[in-house]
């Protein structure tokens, strides 16, 4: 994850990451520190803003989400930017998503659109919540970009990732890793159910496509 983004990933929330690409890091776990799901069949992401840094509270689970801090936009606030922009009429942020399964195991979800920012009450505080949706368009950041139309659970990705020894089923290979359809989503094929993921390395990803082999 970190040598594909070209930099150190120690937040969840990265906008225009080094001047380039915008990533998040979530979370589905029991006991996350933030209140990630996903809705409508995984095509929905509703991601949670992050807490004001610990340098500057000593019980940040006990404060109100900040847009800003000593009049600099915190990553809430240049998230919640440039979903304003969007519905000015500007192009989607495009994100880049991460999910972690286990610890040290982060897997990538996909590009997902930005489109919406509310604030909503939890626990007597204001939190940030953002919708992402997921989107099949053809990104060109980085050659090993692919198609992604649907998060699969962490829980099937767990089972997957025990099943294949954490290797390309193809080629063995332990390198940027990524979950693959064997029956494409688009054809009908499930993101469910651990029969219908394998694990593929970008290259064999990116040559099968939507193929069923």
């Amino acid at each position: 994850m970190c040598a594909e983004e070209g930099a150190s990933l120690q937040r969840g929330m990265n906008y225009r990451l080094k001047g380039k690409n915008t990533v998040i890091l979530m979370s589905l776990r029991p006991n996350a520190p933030y209140a990630d799901r996903v809705e409508e069949n995984g095509k929905v992401l509703i991601y949670e803003g992050h807490d004001v840094a610990r340098s500057l509270s000593k019980n940040p689970k006990m404060e109100n989400q900040p847009r800003e801090v000593n009049g600099k936009l915190t990553q809430n606030g240049l998230f919640q930017a440039a979903v304003a922009r969007y519905k000015d009429g500007a192009q989607p942020e495009l994100v880049r998503v991460y999910e972690k399964v286990r610890d040290g195991i982060w897997t990538y979800n996909g590009i997902f659109k930005l489109v919406e920012c509310w604030n909503e009450e939890s626990e007597k505080r204001d939190v940030f919540k953002f919708r992402l949706e997921v989107t099949d368009e053809q990104i060109s950041w980085q050659a090993q970009d692919l198609e992604h139309n649907r998060i699969i659970p962490a829980s099937v990705k767990i089972t997957v990732w025990r099943r294949d020894k954490a290797a390309c089923v193809i080629c063995q290979s332990k390198d940027n890793l990524h979950f693959d359809h064997i029956i494409p989503f688009s054809k009908g094929g499930s993101s469910l159910i651990a029969e219908n993921i394998q694990v593929l390395c970008a290259r064999h990803n990116l040559s099968k496509r939507d193929k069923i082999e």
